[in-house]
């Protein structure tokens, strides 16, 4: 059973955003801003309904030589993005943690904390 969860929380400009932490508190992905509040949480659910599928991740190497990754929708949006990871392994263990806390249904609100 995954321990993590989501925060969602709001910008300083008024948008909201949602972060997928793993049970160690890391951030594990990260997602766009949104102009509403309902459209961070449509995030939150589409990444629940896609982090188990693994055609789903879209594995990248920057120009300076690190790995992320991206989750993408059945439209071919992007729903969140990874950090950084200095190795293709460590990117790997990233996606196998979306994978796992992805479909928590923990949402922790922070979004009267700005």
């Amino acid at each position: 059973m995954a321990n993590g969860w989501y925060e969602l929380s709001k910008s300083s400009n008024g948008q909201f955003r949602f972060a997928l932490k793993a049970g160690n508190a890391e951030t594990i992905l990260s997602s766009e801003l949104y102009t509403t509040r309902a459209a961070a949480e449509n995030g939150i659910a589409s990444v629940q309904k896609n982090s188990a599928d693994d055609a789903r991740y879209e594995r990248k190497e920057s120009s300076h030589g690190k790995f992320m990754f991206n989750l993408k929708a059945a439209n071919h949006q992007i729903i969140g993005t990874s950090q950084m990871y200095e190795t293709t392994q460590s990117r790997d263990k990233g996606i196998e943690s979306v994978k796992t806390n992805g479909p928590t249904t923990t949402i922790k609100d922070k979004t009267s904390e700005a």
